[in-house]
């Protein structure tokens, strides 16, 4: 029996368990049908979510519908705009809720929601984007009780909300980040208590200037709720601001025309702690054990209308007398610690809103600092008075306040300083409008970064001018690098309060730049283990180095020596001028490698990939250092590195740079070059090509090689480098070199030699020794070609000097044939008239016509010809004969 028992009791178990698994299925599509029309009725604008699921074990024993990536996008005039995005949204409700007809409304018990996006816009008419509700007025009393949802909810919770808020009329921007938010109470009865727990960070910028900035909001609040009259009421609560507690009390009522106010806070202590707990948590520490005498309070109110055209009126006080504070552990305490600030609005017009800091003073030490501050017409053109009087060792900074600091600062930094000015003349650069007065200045500064590198600014001193801020001297030491700037800043408050770019001209003069002292090295990536995961890989990579886009200033420089990587150049001077993401160099000048280099040209980092467009001037510059220490220069003339002597040259380029160190990317580099060589020689040793070479071609000395005065042009494009054919003189050996190489050493080289006979070689001179001088002088120079190609470390090299040797024979041929034809008329004229008699009046008997004639004689003068050119050439030799001849 007990068995039996047993055996029911867990079917019906399975069986219900089934059915809370099965149900789901069969509600899911209407579910979706009532989210679907619940929407369409109330809401003009394009909802979207990816699907809607159903669970009755989420929130036993209720229901849970999930609705997931719900999305709500603007219609016109906000096309396009996202209203809400949420990524998942809970609907709590009763299980017998899923039984009801589809006429028959859905009553919601809770909803909870996580990783949402609220987006507020009002436009310049003041629209706001969040009024999508449907507005039917033809809809009946019937027609509205059909209703497919109904909101009954006893809770509610949101989890990592962020909202947003942006007026484009007055552009105040608002930014509430990792909101968490949840409430209980029973919004079916009229009258509630709610419940509720806040935590959140805010920001505030209002006409681009920031009040707040990820400032932790926290408010745990009981609030009395009056449904029908649309009131909230703070009764129990307690918030802080960062660490400052505050306590309300008042009511915000919804009324048509907007919002009523009736609130008052205040800090429920005066003790001065709550003035630390203003600063954020991270800057401030633990203050628990800090030691303070005196008080700071925050006391106020807001009474009155929030609407489209006016704000409540309010006043906020922020008050401090005499109060001290130091910190456990640390040496120094802040004494005589006195604020008085108000920010106030006594016509709930916005833009009657002041704010004056009366009297902000501390003291550490002996070093007594003052400042105070007025602001008014804060939203249509903020005027400001302020006043900066006293000093601060920055020492002593760290000594009584936890600063987190890598390396301690030191230094003095005193200013007495007034200013009067408004933002539409900072904003519309009418600088005669801005008084200023004083000085501001540092001495002893010492700043130690994380990579170890350090900067000591002995002196630097500021003067505020009506117009202007003067930069009267700065002077500074870092590593192997000394400067001296002064200058002028054009627009420094446009800079400061309205984003606008730095403008300004600055003179720079030193001893010794050493470029190495301002780049900051790159951190290689820990390789502790070797599983190393693509998200590191991706932290350690360093971004691409950018040009600032707010700068907006020229630089005259002048340095006596600059060390640059490997190179030391003297006496550098020209003008920087850096704008728009691009840095230009009018007339820059070294000297270098025994001469001079002049460069004007530009880099630009606005796009993507950094560019380059240079100039430059090589005067007397010697060969073999600037072409084997500038890479570029080595790749664009390799064979230069074993020339010895100084190169007057011009070189024009451009091409793209490496986005991280800002060095010309070869491939991507075009351009041409025209050098002329000075007091040149070749030392062919040093090169593998110009071996190969002399080995191929004996009658060539490159060592006697005289290269002045040569001028040569190149062109460079695509990792390709074009010689265009040029000319050079050996002794009495003229030579055309012309080609192409890569930068990647590959080579494709004609030289075309047009050389005497003598330097053909033994055999070429035996032959001509067999000339008469006459005979000689009259060949011809003879024509040799050498390939080169391969590389220039393996280069391969043809000649035709076989070709060449026959050139030579068949010039002294044509040379022998000229002359035994003259001789052989000669001869028949000869043999003719010894033929006559004495006396003989008739005429000789020669052949029938002179054409025989010539004929016969041109024979025998051929076999004359043969047998002399045989003996010239060491050919065959005719036995002599010894027969006389009667």
């Amino acid at each position: 029996m007990l068995k039996k028992t047993i055996i029911i009791t867990g079917s019906i178990i399975l069986l219900f368990a089934g059915s809370l698994f099965a149900i789901p299925y069969f509600f899911k599509d209407q579910i979706k049908a009532k989210i679907t029309d619940a929407i369409n009725r109330k809401v003009d604008a394009k909802v979207s979510f990816a699907d809607a699921d159903l669970s009755l074990f989420k929130n036993f024993p209720n229901a849970n519908v999930t609705i997931e990536k719900l999305a709500i996008i603007n219609k016109a005039p906000f096309e396009g705009d996202t209203l809400v995005a949420l990524g998942e949204l809970n609907l709590k409700m009763s299980i017998k809720e899923l039984f009801k007809g589809d006429n028959e409304p859905i009553n919601i018990d809770g909803i909870s929601s996580k990783d949402g996006l609220i987006n507020i816009i009002f436009n310049k008419d003041g629209v706001g984007n969040y009024d999508i509700a449907i507005k039917d007025d033809s809809e009946t009393k019937e027609d509205s009780k059909s209703k497919p949802l109904a909101l009954n909810i006893q809770n509610y919770k949101l989890e990592n909300f962020q909202f947003r808020y942006f007026d484009e009329s007055s552009k105040i921007k608002m930014l509430i980040d990792s909101l968490n938010h949840e409430g209980t109470g029973d919004f079916a009865a009229s009258k509630l208590d709610l419940n509720t727990k806040s935590t959140a960070k805010i920001s505030l910028d209002m006409d681009k200037v920031n009040y707040m900035n990820n400032v932790a909001l926290t408010l745990d609040a009981i609030l009395g709720i009056d449904l029908e009259k649309s009131k909230y009421t703070f009764k129990e609560n307690k918030a802080l601001i960062n660490q400052l507690p505050l306590e309300f009390d008042g009511f915000i009522q919804l009324v048509d025309a907007g919002q009523e106010y009736d609130l008052k806070f205040k800090t429920p202590t005066s003790s001065f702690k709550n003035f630390l707990g203003v600063i954020p948590a991270a800057y401030a520490a633990n203050l628990d054990n800090v030691k303070t005498t005196g008080d700071f309070t925050v006391a106020g109110f807001a009474k009155g209308l929030y609407s489209d055209t006016t704000v409540p009126k309010f006043n906020i006080e922020i008050a401090s007398n005499n109060a001290s504070f130091q910190y456990p552990n640390l040496p120094k305490s802040v004494q005589n610690i006195v604020i008085d600030t108000k920010i106030i609005n006594q016509t709930g017009i916005l833009n009657d809103t002041y704010v004056n800091l009366d009297k902000l003073s501390f003291r550490i030490d002996q070093d007594v600092f003052n400042a105070k501050a007025n602001i008014k017409n804060v939203t249509q053109n903020a005027l400001v008075d302020a006043m900066l009087k006293g000093t601060i060792n920055l020492g002593n900074l760290s000594k009584a306040y936890p600063v987190k600091l890598d390396k301690p600062l030191s230094g003095i930094l005193k200013a007495d300083v007034t200013t009067q000015f408004d933002m539409q003349s900072v904003e519309k650069s009418q600088y005669q409008n801005i008084k200023n007065a004083g000085i501001m200045s540092l001495s002893g500064f010492k700043y130690t970064d994380e990579n170890g590198k350090s900067m000591n600014i002995s002196t630097a001193e500021i003067a505020f001018n009506p117009s202007r801020v003067n930069l009267k001297q700065f002077k500074a030491y870092t590593g192997k690098s000394d400067l001296s700037i002064t200058g002028v800043l054009e627009n420094f408050y446009g800079f400061v309060f309205k984003n606008q770019n730095l403008q300004g001209n600055f003179n720079l003069t030193s001893n010794q730049l050493a470029v190495n002292d301002f780049v900051t090295s790159e951190e290689k990536p820990k390789t502790a283990t070797t599983n190393t995961t693509t998200e590191s890989t991706k932290a350690t990579k360093t971004e691409a180095m950018k040009i600032p886009a707010y700068l907006d200033c020229t630089l005259t420089a002048k340095a006596n020596t600059v060390l640059y990587d490997n190179l030391t150049l003297k006496n550098v001077s020209g003008k920087l001028i850096v704008k728009d993401e691009k840095l230009t160099m009018e007339k820059i000048k070294t000297n270098i490698f025994g001469g001079s280099i002049g460069l004007s040209g530009a880099v630009s980092t606005k796009g993507k990939t950094p560019t380059f467009d240079m100039d430059l001037g090589l005067n007397q510059v010697d060969i073999a250092q600037s072409f084997t220490q500038l890479d570029m220069l080595k790749k664009l003339a390799p064979i230069a590195g074993i020339v010895n002597g100084k190169i007057n040259s011009t070189i024009k380029l451009n091409g793209n740079l490496d986005a991280h160190e800002l060095t010309p990317d070869l491939k991507t580099i075009t351009g041409d070059l025209l050098g002329q060589f000075l007091s040149t020689t070749i030392n062919s040793s040093n090169s593998t090509l110009l071996t190969a070479l002399t080995s191929n071609i004996k009658f060539l000395d490159l060592n006697k090689i005289n290269l002045n005065d040569l001028k040569a042009a190149i062109t460079f494009k695509d990792g390709k480098v074009n010689v265009k054919p040029f000319n050079i003189k050996y002794q009495d050996i003229q030579a055309t070199i012309g080609g192409t190489h890569g930068f990647d050493q590959s080579m494709n080289y004609n030289i075309k030699f047009n050389v005497p006979a003598k330097y053909l070689g033994t055999e070429a001179n035996a032959l001509i020794s067999k000339l008469s001088a006459a005979d000689a002088a009259k060949l011809e120079n003879i024509p040799v070609n050498a390939l080169l190609s391969g590389s220039f470390s393996k280069p391969k090299i043809t000649t035709d000097l076989k070709a060449a040797a026959t050139n030579l024979t068949n010039q002294l041929i044509q040379q022998q044939k000229q002359k035994l034809v003259s001789k052989g008329n000669a001869a028949l004229t000869d043999i003719i008239n010894k033929n006559k008699k004495a006396g003989d009046t008739t005429k000789t008997v020669i052949p029938a016509t002179k054409a025989e004639a010539q004929t016969k004689a041109k024979e025998e003068v051929k076999a004359k010809a043969t047998d002399l050119l045989n003996n010239l050439f060491n050919k065959k030799k005719k036995v002599a004969d010894t027969t006389k001849t009667n």
